[in-house]
C-alpha cells in the first residue's frame, strides 16, 4: 500500500464487494433458482434493490 491510489481501490473495492457478499448470502443469489440471462438479471437486480433498502436507515442516520 505505498501508492495512494492502490490504497483508495482497496477501499472502494470493499464496498463493492459487501455489496456483492450480501447479496450471496442473506440475498440468495449464491444459486440463481432461474434459467435464463433476463430472469437472472431481473432477480440480481431486485436483491440489489432490496440490500440498498435494508442500507437505508443507516445511511439516513449519518
Amino acid at each position: 500500500t505505498r501508492h495512494k491510489g492502490y490504497a483508495l481501490s482497496q477501499k472502494h473495492r470493499k464496498r463493492i464487494e459487501e455489496a456483492f457478499g450480501w447479496a450471496k448470502t442473506v440475498g440468495g443469489m449464491s444459486q440463481t433458482v432461474y434459467r435464463g440471462v433476463e430472469r437472472v438479471r431481473s432477480r440480481f437486480i431486485l436483491t440489489l434493490a432490496a440490500g440498498n433498502l435494508a442500507r437505508l436507515p443507516r445511511l439516513l442516520a449519518v
